[in-house]
């Protein structure tokens, strides 16, 4: 089944499959962008998100974006600041920081292996008979 939408970004139609709503050519031109972006930064460190936005011709939404996907990562004495959306910690990409992302995967960690052990246990429980009439039955004959 084709699924055809439109372009977020140029409008034009598409054969959506899945991600973000944007046509393979507005993908490309945006990776594209995301290397200059990328090259840009390691050949100016010392240079703002505004910078950056105006030197690339691409918006600090963007960038933005490619941070909080960890994509972007800027050093310690970078002046660009990101802090973790838990603790508030000073990060240098992505939205938390490493001892949150271990809080959050120990905590996801433990509730689905709960939730394993109940489906497990459950499953035990339909599996075994609940009484001994149960099961096969033999006509006297």
């Amino acid at each position: 089944m084709s699924n055809i939408k439109n372009c977020a970004r140029c409008g034009k139609m598409f054969n959506y499959i899945a991600g973000e709503v944007i046509c393979d050519v507005c993908k490309k031109e945006i990776e594209e962008k995301f290397q200059e972006v990328k090259k840009y930064i390691e050949e100016n460190p010392g240079s703002g998100l505004k910078q950056i936005s105006e030197d690339c011709e691409v918006a600090t939404k963007q960038l933005k974006k490619w941070i909080l996907e960890e994509r972007l990562m800027f050093t310690e004495n970078s002046p660009i600041q990101i802090t973790c959306e838990n603790c508030g910690a000073r990060i240098q990409t992505g939205r938390l920081c490493a001892k949150c992302k271990a809080t959050v995967t120990n905590a996801l960690n433990a509730t689905v292996q709960q939730r394993q052990q109940a489906l497990a246990a459950e499953l035990a429980k339909k599996q075994k008979p609940s009484d001994s009439t149960s099961g096969m039955k033999f006509l006297k004959t």
